[in-house]
C-alpha cells in the first residue's frame, strides 16, 4: 500500500513539472511513512514541505496543490493536510481487505518483489584453528536471516563462508598433530575432537619446546610452498574443523553447507598478482620494508595518512591482501551486485580502508555495492564480553548445550505430563530459539547482555512469547476444521478487524527494510507487535463465536494469515515453530 502512495505522488511530482510549477530537471525520493497516531490515517508525506523552495509557495499550499492533482485511486478513502503542511492518507477498508485476501492466496504472502539482484554475503566465517566459540553467533545467525529473507525476495544470493584456513599458526598445529600420530593414531583423533583443547596443547609445545617450534615454522615454509605431505595433513585438519562447525550450522537451523565455504586459501594465487596490480597503477610505497598503500582520506590522530598494509617485510601477507583478492573475485567472477560483510563492527576501520582501496584500484565494479553491515558484542550480566566463570571463551557447543537443558526444564515445569520425547523436541526449538531470537531482535550495531533467565521468559519480545502466539493462533484451526473457507472473504467492521488487518500489511515493508539495511531486530519487532495485535484483536471479536457465519469466515481468515506471517517471518530468522508447547 505504501509503494502504491508513493506511486500517485510520483505521478503528482510529474504533473507539477508538466504545469512548470516546479523545475522539470527537480529530483526527490519521495517519502510515505506509517502514521503512529490513527487520527491522523494511515500513512502521511512531508512531499508539501520539500517543494516548498522549489514551487516558491508555503507548504499548506503546496500540500493543497497536490491534494488537487493526485491521480484517482479506490485504494484512498479520503486525504488531509495536517500542521505545518503534511498530507495524511487514509487507506479505504477494501481496498486494505482485498490486499490481505491477495496475501492468503500467495505462498510470498502478497510481498513486492523487487528488481533482482546477486548479492554476495560474507557471514560466521570462523577460524578452523579453533573450534567456534560464542563471538561467532551473532555474524553467523544475523547473517543468515537477511540471507534467508534477500531469497524470500527473490534475489540470487550467494553464502561464502570467509573461514580462517590459512597462516602461520597452523605450522603449530601441523606440527602437533603429527607428533601425536607419531606416538598413538587414537590419541590425536580423540585431540582433535576438542579443537580448543588441541590449540591449547599445540601452543604449549611451541613455547616450551625450541625443536617443536622450528619443525612448525618449517612446516608453515613448506605448506606455503606446496608440499603434498603437508598439504595433506593441512586438508586433513581442516576438514575435521570444518565438520564441528557444520554440525553447529545444523544445530543453530543455519543454512550454511559446506560447499559455501570460500576460505582465505582460496585467494593464496592472487596475493602476489594483487600487490603487482596496486604497483602498476601507482598507488603502493614502502614503509620499513613493508608494501603499503596510504590514503589520504584516512589519517591517524596527529594527521598522517593511515596506511593499508599489503605485504610485510618478511614477505607475509595480511587480511587485507586477501579481502582485496576476494573483492575482485566477488566483483569479477561472482558479479555480484551488492557484497554484504556480517563482521564485529571493531573492524569497521579495516573495511573502510580495504573497500576504498578496491574501487581505487579498479577491483570491482564502479556500481557494486560494498557494505559492512557490522555487530556489537554479546556481554554477560556483569556488561563484559561473555567468558567462562575462570575467564575462558565459551564454546558455541556449551552454551547450546545449556540452553537446551534449560528449555527442557522450563517446558517440563509446564507440561509435567507430556511424554519424554515430545519434551524433548519442544525443548530443542525453544532452547534454540531463544538463543537466536535474543540476538536477532537486538539492533545488530547494539552490544547486548546475555540472559537465560530473560531469553527463556514467555512474557516480552522472546521467542517463547512468538512460538506460543504461533501455537494459540494454530489452534483456533483444530477447533474449525469443519469450517470451509474456500469462498470466505474478509470484511473489516471492529476497529480492532482494522488494527490488526493494518498491521499484517506492513509484511513487506518490513521485510525491504530489513533486507536493504541488513537489520533482522526489524522483523522481530514486527512480530511481537502482529502477535499484540492479534492478542487484543482475539479478546475483542470473538472468532469460533462470532455473530454470524460471514464474520466468523472473515476472522478465521484474518487469524489464518497471521498464523501464515508469524510462521513466515520466524523461519526468516531460522526458528522452526511448533503446533503444541
Amino acid at each position: 500500500m505504501k509503494s502504491h502512495i508513493i506511486s500517485l505522488l510520483e505521478q503528482t511530482v510529474e504533473s507539477f513539472k508538466q504545469q512548470a510549477l516546479i523545475p522539470a530537471d527537480f529530483q526527490a525520493r519521495i517519502q510515505v511513512d506509517r502514521t503512529k497516531d490513527k487520527s491522523h490515517g494511515d500513512l502521511a508525506t512531508n512531499l508539501a514541505m520539500m517543494l516548498t523552495k522549489v514551487a516558491k509557495k508555503n507548504p499548506r499550499d503546496i500540500a493543497q496543490l497536490i491534494i488537487d492533482n493526485l491521480p484517482e485511486s479506490s485504494h484512498v478513502a479520503k486525504v488531509e493536510i495536517a500542521g505545518p503542511g503534511f498530507i495524511n492518507f487514509f487507506i479505504d477498508d477494501n481496498a486494505l481487505a482485498s490486499q490481505l485476501q491477495a496475501a492468503l492466496n500467495d505462498d510470498h504472502l502478497g510481498i513486492e518483489r523487487p528488481t533482482k539482484q546477486t548479492i554476495v554475503v560474507d557471514y560466521s566465517s570462523p577460524n578452523l584453528a579453533k573450534e567456534m566459540h560464542v563471538g561467532h553467533l551473532r555474524s553467523t545467525i544475523i547473517g543468515d536471516s537477511v540471507v534467508r529473507a534477500l531469497e524470500f525476495q527473490g534475489h540470487h544470493v550467494i553464502r561464502q563462508n570467509h573461514v580462517g584456513d590459512w597462516g602461520t599458526q597452523f605450522g603449530m598445529l601441523l606440527a602437533y598433530m603429527e607428533e601425536l600420530r607419531t606416538d598413538d593414531q587414537a590419541q590425536a583423533s580423540l585431540q582433535l575432537s576438542d579443537l580448543q583443547e588441541f590449540y591449547r596443547a599445540a601452543k604449549v609445545r611451541f613455547d616450551e619446546s625450541d625443536e617443536f617450534a622450528t619443525r612448525a615454522r618449517k612446516l608453515v615454509v613448506e605448506l606455503q610452498s606446496g608440499d603434498e605431505y603437508c598439504n595433506k595433513l593441512w586438508r586433513e585438519f581442516n576438514d575435521i574443523s570444518l565438520s564441528h562447525c557444520l554440525e553447529i550450522y545444523q544445530r543453530l537451523g543455519v543454512s550454511l553447507t559446506r560447499e559455501d565455504v570460500r576460505g582465505e586459501s582460496a585467494y593464496n594465487a592472487d596475493l602476489e598478482q594483487v600487490v603487482a596490480d596496486l604497483d602498476a597503477k601507482g598507488l603502493l610505497s614502502e614503509s620499513n620494508g613493508a608494501k603499503v598503500v596510504f590514503q589520504n582520506e584516512f589519517k591517524t590522530k596527529d594527521g598522517d595518512p593511515l596506511p593499508v598494509i599489503l605485504q610485510k617485510a618478511d614477505g607475509g601477507y595480511l587480511y587485507a591482501t586477501s579481502d582485496m583478492a576476494a573483492m575482485r573475485y566477488r566483483s569479477n567472477v561472482l558479479k555480484a551486485d551488492r557484497a554484504l560483510y556480517f563482521v564485529d563492527l571493531r573492524q569497521a576501520l579495516h573495511f573502510q580502508q580495504v573497500f576504498s582501496l578496491a574501487r581505487q584500484a579498479g577491483f570491482v565494479n564502479p556500481e557494486m555495492s560494498l557494505e559492512h553491515t557490522g555487530f556489537g558484542t554479546m556481554n554477560g550480566e556483569d556488561g563484559r564480553p561473555f567468558k567462562t566463570r575462570s575467564g575462558g571463551v565459551v564454546k558455541l557447543v556449551d552454551l547450546l548445550d545449556e540452553a537446551d537443558v534449560r528449555a527442557l526444564e522450563l517446558v517440563r515445569s509446564k507440561n509435567p505430563d507430556m511424554d519424554e520425547a515430545e519434551l524433548a523436541e519442544i525443548a530443542r526449538v525453544v532452547g534454540i530459539s531463544a538463543v537466536k531470537y535474543a540476538d536477532l531482535s537486538k539492533n545488530r550495531a547494539s552490544d547486548y547482555i546475555f540472559s537465560f533467565e530473560q531469553m527463556l521468559s514467555f512474557e516480552g519480545n522472546t521467542a517463547p512469547y512468538l512460538l506460543y502466539a504461533y501455537t494459540r493462533v494454530a489452534g483456533i484451526f483444530k477447533r474449525a476444521q469443519d469450517v470451509d473457507l474456500s469462498q470466505a472473504k474478509i470484511v473489516l467492521e471492529h476497529t480492532k478487524e482494522k488494527e490488526l488487518a493494518n498491521k499484517l500489511a506492513q509484511f513487506n515493508e518490513v521485510l525491504t527494510r530489513m533486507t536493504t539495511k541488513g537489520q533482522p531486530h526489524v522483523l522481530c519487532a514486527y512480530l511481537y507487535e502482529l502477535a499484540s495485535e492479534f492478542s487484543s484483536f482475539y479478546e475483542a471479536c470473538p472468532v469460533l463465536a462470532a455473530d454470524t457465519q460471514a464474520q466468523k469466515e472473515s476472522r478465521l481468515l484474518l487469524a489464518k494469515l497471521t498464523a501464515n506471517t508469524l510462521k513466515t517471518g520466524l523461519s526468516l530468522l531460522g526458528i522452526d515453530t511448533l503446533e503444541r508447547m
